[in-house]
């Protein structure tokens, strides 16, 4: 099989790459890395010495593929499916890489920072940085509220109306653990567009694989 992921369930953007490839049934073989085990952590860094997953290798074009944003873009131009993450008209294709990286720097980062937060040491810990993460979740809910009865009201069912794209992809596990650590209240929109979301069946599939790994998310 030329298509080798290294990924861990868990991770919001490793869900983002799986929620691609099983959108279209692209072959692939799992390596699930744990960067706890040394080894694992170093093979990774022999692929991508930043280390962090998911990375995508390609045997048969002889690529290495970091970064969840290129990779999808990456598998749209050389393993093209049913489902088109970037469309072909550059406006609209502008939009959905707008909407990809909206999710992934202001729902992604902050959740990240308040989770982040959880793991440190009593004496470490940031109440200011997560209040601030807090507040900033909240912003971006308002924002993603306004924006999905729009889409409500204009019968569109993803972030960038009626088609299913990259900007999903990256929305799907964003809001998923966003709405875990900062729920989403009276946000009513941005709930049924996770909703939708999960009803999904590459989403589905993908919280389906990661449910054995949840009991590590770490609890307030």
């Amino acid at each position: 099989m030329s298509l080798t992921l290294y990924y861990h369930p868990l991770s919001s953007f490793c869900m983002k790459v799986l929620m691609a490839l099983y959108e279209n049934g692209t072959p692939f073989t799992p390596q699930i890395i744990n960067l706890m085990d040394e080894t694992e952590a170093a093979n990774l860094k022999s692929l991508w010495p930043i280390g962090k997953f998911p990375v995508l290798r390609d045997e048969a074009r002889g690529q290495t593929v970091p970064e969840t944003s290129i990779i999808i873009e990456y598998l749209d131009r050389h393993y093209p499916g049913a489902t088109r993450f970037i469309p072909d008209d550059a406006d609209r294709a502008l939009q959905v890489r707008l909407q990809d990286r909206f999710y992934d720097l202001y729902v992604q980062l902050p959740m990240q920072e308040i989770v982040g937060d959880r793991l440190r040491p009593a004496d470490k810990k940031d109440p200011l940085g997560v209040e601030q993460a807090r507040s900033r979740l909240l912003g971006v809910y308002d924002m993603i509220e306004r924006d999905m009865m729009e889409r409500d009201i204009a019968g569109d069912a993803w972030a960038v109306g009626s088609d299913f794209s990259l900007a999903d992809c990256a929305a799907a596990p964003a809001l998923f653990y966003a709405n875990k650590v900062v729920p989403f209240g009276d946000h009513k929109h941005a709930a049924a567009y996770l909703d939708r979301l999960m009803q999904r069946p590459s989403f589905a599939r993908v919280l389906k694989e990661a449910k054995p790994y949840f009991r590590f998310f770490p609890k307030e």
